[in-house]
């Protein structure tokens, strides 16, 4: 048994995924709605939205799909905590992650960590970036 992550994204799930793939390496599996049965389920120009996708990296996963704008609902409650094992890749992916989002909490040293932040993507995903140095 594990438990998974699931995200629901407003159209962006490809550019997404590809993103965080080409930031933290891993594989991305994507599923459009034009190339499945839930053609049908939507609007023609959304064809190529995904209906499902994941993306997976060292052991953990995370599906997404991007739904219709009427049923999208904005993200709150949790961050995807990221561990790394150093300051400066805790830099070069924070200052990634921070392009086009919103910082909640700067980049810093705290009383556990050398380098940690929170940070909003520009896809509307809550991150905590954490160094174990």
């Amino acid at each position: 048994m594990r438990i998974d992550f699931h995200i629901n994204f407003s159209g962006q799930c490809r550019e997404a995924f590809e993103f965080y793939q080409s930031l933290l390496g891993g594989e991305i599996e994507l599923l459009t709605y034009g190339a499945s049965p839930a053609r049908d389920s939507v609007p023609s120009a959304w064809a190529q939205k995904i209906v499902h996708g994941s993306f997976t990296f060292k052991g953990l996963q995370i599906a997404g799909a991007d739904v219709l704008p009427e049923n999208y609902q904005k993200l709150q409650g949790f961050q995807l905590l990221l561990q790394l094992n150093s300051s400066a890749d805790a830099q070069r992916i924070f200052t990634a992650l921070a392009e086009d989002g919103v910082i909640t909490m700067p980049l810093q040293k705290t009383f556990w960590s050398d380098a940690y932040g929170i940070v909003t993507d520009r896809f509307g995903v809550p991150w905590e970036v954490n160094s174990d140095n």
